[in-house]
């Protein structure tokens, strides 16, 4: 991708939390999702020379199957236009039974995929308007995640499902952006996702789960903020006081059924009906280089939501809403937060012309906070390894560990036991008392070829949806992506 658009823009939030299975940000040989563009664009520090010819960062092109057909993409992007175009398979078998006599779970499998397109335009090669670009990406959905069969619903087994309106074109971003001061500033509007931008990292989707890829779970727990495949009308702005550093803040108007297929099935409805509050994210970044090769990037961030959200336990009075019958006291203000963190701490060998390769080892790990009188989760703890070319014999390919930890609310527990006295329904499709969950994850990523990464992983389920009633449960699966442009 050398120095793309994928590392330099200071773009919104186009694409989505998908990304590239590698423990370095950047990488002629990386794989690039097409929900992985913000992700690079945030976290690779300001380039120390101007950006030539043009002043909006050049549009990237990873090493796909067709890389440059008859030089098409060459073309394609000496005239502005950069298209990238791939397909994400996912799919998941339990190894162990299911809980007996608790609800209607079964041993089996799934499969979830995506296929998505993304165009970028550069409108001061095409229409000479300096600095400005325009980002789209619409994507495909189908199948869906194994982790339901076991009754788990908190961390879903493939970062794949749902969201998509089950339609051919489901449109996920649409927005333009200005680039300043020789990239310094960026200003971008449109149809955005706030979590392609703010709490993302590239390396999240190493992983297939959920409880990570895309972003961490706890990052969107009360569906107001916008993330892969739902976008909202938002601004964002982001400027570099210094070449290692970032400080970007957003504006997004949150919309009541999001990733609901009723009320926003194609992604085209644009009108503000369900418009009801917004979300105001702030986030400060770090990007430091040990020993001038080893990268970081460090992150500390909050967003504010508007939106009118229930208590989780009280009503109106302070009481307990399931005894007293009285309805849910409404929050306006709600806050979350989240501290992100990962770090290269070595490198196992040098390229051929005697300089640091991307083969080494990342570690990444984090922690996010919510609202515990509104939120499901209550916080979400997580870590893990990378290990790029572990291999001389094959550099490209990565092994991967994570681990994941999620506290449910205290308020979310206290009315599920008041429920279960009364013998009455449990929220969040619940069959006993949520307290807290562990899912875990080991991946080989390995490159076939160009364009073509096959990753082969197994999961655990540790008291699943938080539960303790129900068994936990062991996953085999086995995700590929393919580059096609």
């Amino acid at each position: 991708m050398s120095k793309s658009l994928f590392r330099w823009s200071l773009t919104a939030a186009c694409l989505a939390g998908l990304t590239a299975p590698l423990p370095a940000w950047a990488g002629e040989d990386s794989d690039e999702e097409t929900g992985s563009e913000p992700s690079y664009q945030i976290n690779d520090p300001f380039p120390d020379r101007q950006l030539q010819p043009t002043s909006v960062p050049a549009f990237g092109q990873p090493k796909a199957v067709f890389y440059n057909p008859y030089g098409l993409t060459d073309w394609l992007r000496r005239h502005g236009i950069g298209v990238l175009l791939d397909n994400i398979n996912e799919y998941a078998a339990a190894v162990t039974a299911p809980t007996k006599n608790v609800g209607d779970y079964r041993q089996g499998s799934s499969n979830a995929g995506q296929y998505a397109l993304s165009l970028n335009v550069d409108w001061e090669r095409i229409a000479h308007i300096k600095g400005f670009a325009t980002h789209m990406v619409v994507t495909g959905r189908y199948g869906t995640p194994a982790n339901r069969m076991f009754g788990d619903w908190l961390n879903h087994s493939s970062e794949i499902y749902g969201g998509g309106g089950n339609v051919v074109v489901h449109l996920v971003m649409a927005y333009g952006e200005e680039t300043l001061y020789g990239g310094k500033l960026s200003i971008a509007a449109g149809r955005m996702a706030e979590l392609s931008d703010f709490a993302a990292s590239p390396l999240f989707c190493t992983f297939q789960i959920n409880a990570i890829c895309g972003r961490p779970r706890a990052a969107a727990d009360t569906g107001y903020a916008s993330t892969f495949p739902a976008g909202n009308w938002g601004l964002r702005v982001r400027g570099r006081p210094l070449p290692q550093s970032y400080i970007q803040l957003g504006l997004y108007l949150t919309e009541e059924g999001m990733f609901s297929y009723g009320m926003n099935r194609s992604g085209f409805k644009f009108n503000s009906a369900y418009i009801n509050g917004v979300r105001l994210p702030l986030e400060l970044g770090w990007e430091p280089k040990i020993r001038s090769h080893l990268s970081g990037h460090y992150k500390i961030g909050v967003a504010l939501t508007t939106a009118a959200l229930s208590d989780i336990h009280e009503d109106e009075y302070g009481e307990p809403y399931v005894l007293t019958g009285v309805s849910q006291r409404q929050h306006h203000a709600s806050l979350n937060s989240w501290v992100m963190m990962d770090q290269k701490f070595a490198t196992y060998r040098r390229d051929r012309f005697g300089n640091d390769s991307d083969a080494g080892l990342t570690a990444l790990w984090g922690f996010l906070y919510n609202d515990k009188h509104v939120a499901l989760r209550n916080w979400q703890a997580y870590g893990g390894l990378i290990s790029r070319g572990t291999f001389a014999s094959r550099p490209e390919d990565t092994i991967a560990v994570v681990f994941s930890y999620t506290a449910i609310s205290p308020g979310v527990q206290r009315t599920e036991e008041l429920l279960r006295a009364q013998g009455r329904t449990l929220p969040y499709r619940a069959t006993g008392i949520q307290r807290h969950a562990i899912v875990m994850e080991a991946n080989y990523g390995w490159h076939a070829f160009r364009g073509v990464l096959m990753q082969p992983m197994v999961q655990a389920f540790i008291r699943p949806n938080g539960q303790g009633n129900l068994r936990d449960a062991v996953l085999l699966g086995f995700k590929t992506h393919i580059e096609f442009l």
